[in-house]
């Protein structure tokens, strides 16, 4: 199984590509993949045929994939950063951390 460092609902910050610079929510992860789907990135137009739920149809803009790859993880503090795992100090359960700042990432 692939470790995948980025979760759904998850922050992330586009690196590289036509959209670099931008940050969105991440939708989906499709691990076997390795993209990732994130809200208001990678747009394109689908184009859709008059239905019963949609009768007029047309051009449709959607998010589509993005390998990980090209995304980072943004902290609490709004900085991209590499992701680590350590144990929880009151817990004593893995949890997420920012490698930049130290801070868990929820």
């Amino acid at each position: 199984m692939k470790k995948i460092k980025i979760k759904k609902n998850d922050t992330v910050k586009v690196i590289s590509g036509e959209d670099k610079g931008l940050t969105g929510r991440v939708l989906r992860v499709m691990i076997e993949k390795d993209r990732a789907i994130v809200e208001g990135i990678n747009l394109v137009s689908k184009h859709s045929k008059p239905t019963a739920a949609n009768p007029q149809g047309g051009i449709v803009k959607k998010e589509a994939a993005i390998h990980i790859s090209n995304l980072m993880v943004v902290d609490a503090k709004g900085d991209a950063t590499r992701i680590g795992k350590m144990a929880d100090e009151k817990t004593g359960k893995l949890v997420r951390y920012s490698k930049k700042s130290g801070e868990v990432i929820k």
